[in-house]
């Protein structure tokens, strides 16, 4: 099969990699939106950027003549699902999406659930607060309304915004459950920003602001469309392996 990877994640590179592990002759691209200028490379063909929405989409899949897509974005990508299923019913093209398990919180979690960062920005209160932002550098500027707190942002790469009192730390995951609560107490920080993102990868950084009694306010995922989907990276070559 000639197979469309949307990736970005944790699980694109694992499917990629358990693709050629089964000794598969399909045929792999792997498709990167390009926010990091220097991606994790890869051992198949990677394109870096946007398609063009929906339209360049199906334009991509018809001249590739793609047999199926892998939706394997992250699960705050709304966008970019969105026009896979879109694109994928114009042209007939099977679709599948892998769909991490949200975060539930647990005994000892504080979590304030909102649904997007301008609410989060206003769940941080008036008062001065150290906080943590673990949503990635794209959406750090909704907290530009909130001058008074300082802000530490840890990203693969630096970030250059216009929020008042923001430090910047360059630094590529996975981190494990320790390293989260030592850089926590080391940074002072007083209260965490996440996305609800799921999986295993950056779950460290939940566990740590548990163990430390720290409140996180959890932006909750955005709607996805209902397409064929499976939980990992197992059921996906599951059901590859299937068709």
């Amino acid at each position: 099969m000639r197979i469309l990877i949307l990736g970005g994640t944790g699980e694109a590179s694992a499917l990629v990699r358990g693709l050629l592990a089964m000794g598969r002759r399909d045929a792999v691209t792997l498709s990167l939106a390009g926010r990091t200028s220097r991606p994790k490379p890869e051992p198949v063909p990677t394109r870096i950027g946007g398609f063009g929405g929906v339209e360049g989409l199906a334009a991509w899949l018809a001249q590739d003549r793609t047999d199926l897509v892998v939706d394997a974005t992250h699960p705050f990508a709304a966008r970019m699902s969105a026009n896979a299923a879109e694109a994928c019913t114009r042209t007939g093209t099977r679709l599948l999406a892998i769909r991490r398990p949200a975060w539930r919180p647990v005994a000892g979690d504080r979590w304030t659930t909102v649904p997007d960062m301008a609410a989060a920005a206003r769940a941080l209160g008036r008062a001065p607060r150290r906080v943590f932002l673990t949503i990635g550098r794209q959406e750090v500027g909704a907290f530009a309304g909130a001058p008074q707190h300082d802000y530490v942002v840890r990203a693969i790469e630096d970030i250059a915004l216009a929020v008042p009192r923001l430090t910047s730390v360059q630094a590529r995951g996975p981190f494990d459950a320790a390293a989260e609560a030592a850089f926590l107490a080391e940074g002072a920080i007083e209260v965490l920003v996440s996305k609800n993102s799921g999986g295993g990868a950056t779950y460290g950084k939940i566990a740590a602001a548990r163990a430390l009694g720290l409140p996180v306010v959890m932006v909750d995922r955005p709607e996805k469309p209902d397409v064929p989907s499976v939980p990992d990276v197992a059921g996906a070559l599951a059901g590859i392996a299937a068709l």
